[in-house]
């Protein structure tokens, strides 16, 4: 019985040994720099800002990239355009509603058609976005760069980078974002430029 319990609990151990070297890196950075583009090109008139308030994390094993998983949020009323009338009607209620939803989010839920040269990887992110309560299952474009040791370049702290870039649209009608209204001057396809960098101290 014993020898029984001791080959279970070895196989079990190796089992979880990919997960054991997987690194968590903090989406929060303390230099302010994260942040995500976006530009809605409409007929009338082209609108681009961008969104900096974002945290969450992501757990990436550079071994098991497949595995990778985290949350991304986005604080509504980080989001700024030059114009700060238009910064007040996408606040308001038909729009995105920052005062019922404060928060977009994406659940990242793993990486498929993953490919890796050195420490790069790029494949398609699988995950939920959530928008004004909205949630939808998307997959998009991702490229990770995991920089080993490098956080201490950076900001003086020994530790990991995780450089996280994508390029993708959403369309502002799936998520009730005013759909189909004044898309004259505000398109409904959202194109969105994500540069985020991720931090594991040591």
């Amino acid at each position: 019985m014993k020898k029984h319990i001791l080959a279970f609990a070895a196989t079990a151990a190796l089992g979880l040994a990919p997960l054991a070297n997987a690194i968590d890196f903090d989406l929060e950075d303390p230099k302010g720099v994260n942040n995500i583009v976006f530009l809605l090109d409409a007929p009338l008139e082209s609108i681009n800002g961008t969104a900096t308030g974002i945290t969450g994390s992501v757990s990436f094993d550079p071994a098991h990239p497949e595995k990778t998983s985290g949350k991304l949020v986005v604080a509504v009323d980080s989001l700024s355009v030059a114009n700060p009338k238009m910064v007040e009607h996408m606040m308001g209620g038909k729009w995105l509603d920052q005062a019922n939803h404060p928060t977009i989010t994406f659940e990242l839920k793993g990486l498929t058609n993953v490919s890796q040269d050195g420490s790069k990887v790029k494949g398609t992110a699988k995950g939920v976005m959530t928008i004004k309560g909205v949630s939808k299952e998307m997959d998009v474009p991702v490229s990770l760069s995991y920089l080993k040791g490098k956080l201490a370049d950076r900001q003086r702290t020994p530790g990991d980078i995780l450089v996280i870039r994508s390029n993708f649209s959403v369309s502002r009608s799936d998520f009730d974002v005013n759909a189909g209204q004044q898309e004259d001057k505000v398109a409904d396809e959202v194109e969105l430029r994500l540069s985020v960098g991720g931090f594991a101290p040591y």
